[in-house]
C-alpha cells in the first residue's frame, strides 16, 4: 500500500502553514459539514462581493456572520468535472472526469477513486447528497453507491430532460410530448424524447420532475436528512447541490416591475440557503460547519438568463471573440464566490485574500473528522483548516486550470497561477452571448498577467519586460513539475461511453417515461409504496 500525500508541487506552502499555527485551532469534538454548491452562479451574484446585486440578503448575512473568501476558485469550469474534483480532492486528470458525463453514459466517477463521503461514513458520519449529481447514475455510481447513505435528486443538470413546464431558457424549450411520436418537436439543445428524473435513492419519484417546486423539496428534504441524523446521534455530512442558478430558471414567482428573471430566481437560491442555515443554527451554534460555493462561473452564451461575473470580465478574450466565463480558464469562469460560516470557529466578518480551491474542501473536512485521507492516491487540495479558523491567510502557491471544453484537449493543464501571476500555456473564448467563439490559441512563451495590477485580464505582461523575465523561470518549474506529478500519479480513467439502455426510465411504455398517474404526479416519498425504479 502506499501513502496518501499532498503533490510537491502544491506541499511547498504547506510548512508556512502547519508549523506553530494548528495548535490553537485544536478540534474536540467531530463537526457537521453542510457543502452548498450552487450551479453556474458568477462571482459576482453575491451582493458581499458585488454592490450592483440585492437579492441575496441571506448570504450577505451569512457573510457577515463567517468569512468571505475572494479568490476562491472551481477545480474546473464545467459541471462533472467540477464536482468529481469536490468530491475526490483530485483534478480530472488525476480522477479520471475531465468533461460532462450524458443522460445515456454508462460509467462515471471512476469506482476506484474515494469520495469524501466514503471517507466521512467511515469516519461514523452519516452522509446524505441532495441535489444535482451528474458524476454517473448507471449500475455502482449513483450516489448511494459512492458513499451516501440517502440520496434525493437529479442525475444531471435539470435541462437534460424535457419537462411539463419547461421554465425559462434560451433557446426555449418545448414541454415533454404526451401523446406519441406526431407530438414531439425537435428543437436545437432541448431534450424533447425522455423526461428529467427525480430519484429519491434508486427510486424514480418522478418523471417529469415539476421544476417549480424543486427548490421547496430540496429544502425539505435538506431538512428532513439533518433532522434523522441529529436523531441518531451521530455527526453528518449534507452535500447539497443546487439546481440554480443554472437553466432553465424557474423563479416561484414571477420577477417584481424592475427586477430581472435572474434575480428573481436568484433571490429564491438565496432564501433556499437562508433556510438551510436556520436548520443548522437550530441544532446548536457552533456544531456545524457550512460552506457554500459554486462549480463554475456563469453560462455567458445564455445572455440575460447567466449569472453577473463582477470585475473579473477576462478582456483580452473578449476582445478576440467569445465567452470568458464557463468552459474557460479565465477568471470568470473558475473564480466563485465562497463563504464558510462556523459560530465560535470560524471568525466573522472577515475577508479571506487566500488563494483557495474547491480542491480544498475534501482534505479540509477529513481533516476536521480527525479521519484520515485515502492511501495510494496525491491530491490536488489542501488542508486549509487554518485558514478556515482564522489561523492563517496562506494558501496554494500554486493552482491548475484544466481545460473544460472552450479550447485544447479537455481536462489539459492549460493555465496556472503563482501568487499574483496567472500563466496561459493555451487561450480560447467559449460561446457568447452573441454567438461567437474564440478561437484556440497557444502560446509558447506563455501569457502572463499580474492580477494584482490586472484583475480584468486585459494585458499581458511584455515578454521582455523585467518583470515577466523575473517570474517566468518560477512559472515554468511549476507548470513542468506539475505535469511530472501528474504523469506520475495513480491516474484514473472515466468511461465515457453511452447506451440508451443507461437512460433512467420509470415507464418505458410511457412517452418521454412518463411515470403513472395524472400528468406525471409526484409519487410521494417516504411512503411503502415505491412502484417505478430505476433497474441498476
Amino acid at each position: 500500500m502506499g501513502t496518501p500525500s499532498l503533490s510537491p508541487w502544491a506541499v511547498s506552502v504547506l510548512p508556512l502553514v502547519l508549523v506553530g499555527l494548528w495548535a490553537p485551532c485544536v478540534l474536540s469534538r467531530q463537526p457537521n459539514f453542510i457543502v452548498i454548491l450552487a450551479d453556474d452562479v458568477g462571482w459576482g451574484d453575491l451582493g458581499a462581493n458585488w454592490a450592483e446585486t440585492k437579492e441575496t440578503p441571506h448570504l450577505d448575512q451569512l457573510a457577515a456572520e463567517g468569512t468571505r473568501f475572494v479568490d476562491f476558485h472551481s477545480a474546473a469550469s464545467t459541471c462533472s468535472p467540477s464536482r468529481a474534483s469536490l468530491l475526490t480532492g483530485r483534478l480530472g486528470v488525476r480522477n479520471g472526469v475531465t468533461h460532462n458525463f450524458a443522460i445515456s453514459s454508462l460509467g462515471g466517477l471512476p469506482l476506484n477513486e474515494t469520495t469524501l463521503a466514503e471517507v466521512l461514513r467511515e469516519a461514523g458520519y452519516s452522509t446524505g447528497a441532495i441535489g444535482k449529481w451528474h458524476l454517473g447514475h448507471h449500475g455502482h455510481h449513483h450516489p448511494t453507491s459512492r458513499g451516501f447513505d440517502y440520496y434525493f435528486g437529479i442525475p444531471y443538470s435539470h435541462d437534460m430532460g424535457c419537462t411539463d413546464s419547461p421554465g425559462y431558457n434560451l433557446p426555449p424549450c418545448p414541454p415533454c410530448p404526451r401523446h406519441g411520436t406526431a407530438a414531439r418537436v425537435a428543437r436545437k439543445d432541448c431534450y424533447t424524447e425522455v423526461a428529467l428524473p427525480l430519484f429519491e435513492n434508486v427510486t424514480i419519484v418522478q418523471q417529469p420532475v415539476e421544476l417549480g417546486s424543486l427548490a421547496r423539496r430540496y429544502a425539505e428534504e435538506a431538512a428532513r436528512f439533518i433532522q434523522r441524523a441529529s436523531d441518531s446521534g451521530r455527526p453528518f455530512f449534507l452535500y447539497l447541490a443546487l439546481a440554480h442558478m443554472h437553466v432553465p430558471l424557474t423563479p416561484p414567482l414571477p420577477p417584481a416591475p424592475g427586477r430581472s428573471l435572474y434575480g428573481a430566481s436568484l433571490g429564491e437560491m438565496d432564501a433556499l440557503v437562508g433556510r438551510i442555515k436556520e436548520v443548522a443554527d437550530s441544532l446548536g451554534k457552533g456544531s456545524t460547519l457550512l460552506w457554500f460555493t459554486g462549480d463554475n462561473g456563469p453560462w455567458a452564451q445564455k445572455c440575460e438568463l447567466a449569472g453577473r461575473l463582477g470585475p473579473f470580465v477576462g478582456a483580452w478574450q473578449r476582445q478576440r471573440g467569445g465567452s470568458s466565463a464557463k468552459q474557460t480558464t479565465w477568471e470568470g469562469g473558475h473564480r466563485v464566490p465562497a463563504l464558510v460560516y462556523w459560530p465560535g470557529r470560524v471568525p466573522a466578518r472577515r475577508t479571506s485574500h487566500a488563494l483557495l480551491s474547491t480542491l480544498d474542501i475534501f482534505p479540509t473536512l477529513v481533516a476536521l473528522a480527525g479521519a484520515a485521507l485515502p492511501l495510494s492516491r496525491r491530491f490536488d487540495g489542501l488542508d486549509v483548516s487554518p485558514v478556515l479558523l482564522g489561523c492563517s491567510d496562506v494558501g496554494h502557491k500554486v493552482l491548475l486550470h484544466p481545460n473544460s471544453g472552450a479550447a485544447g484537449r479537455v481536462g489539459e493543464v492549460e493555465a496556472l497561477r503563482l501568487g499574483q501571476y496567472k500563466a496561459f500555456y493555451t487561450t480560447g473564448g467559449a460561446m457568447a452571448c452573441d454567438g461567437s467563439t474564440g478561437p484556440a490559441e497557444r502560446h509558447h512563451p506563455p501569457l502572463i498577467f499580474n492580477l494584482d495590477r490586472d484583475i480584468q485580464e486585459q494585458e499581458p505582461l511584455e515578454v521582455a519586460s523585467r518583470e515577466y523575465q523575473a517570474v517566468l523561470p518560477a512559472i515554468s518549474r511549476a507548470y513542468t513539475q506539475a505535469l511530472q506529478d501528474i504523469a506520475a500519479d495513480n491516474v484514473s480513467v472515466a468511461d465515457y461511453s453511452q447506451d440508451p439502455a443507461a437512460i433512467p426510465c420509470c415507464n418505458v411504455q410511457h412517452v418521454g417515461c412518463r411515470c403513472r398517474g395524472a400528468h406525471g404526479a409526484m409519487l410521494e416519498p417516504h411512503v411503502e409504496k415505491r412502484t417505478p425504479q430505476l433497474c441498476l
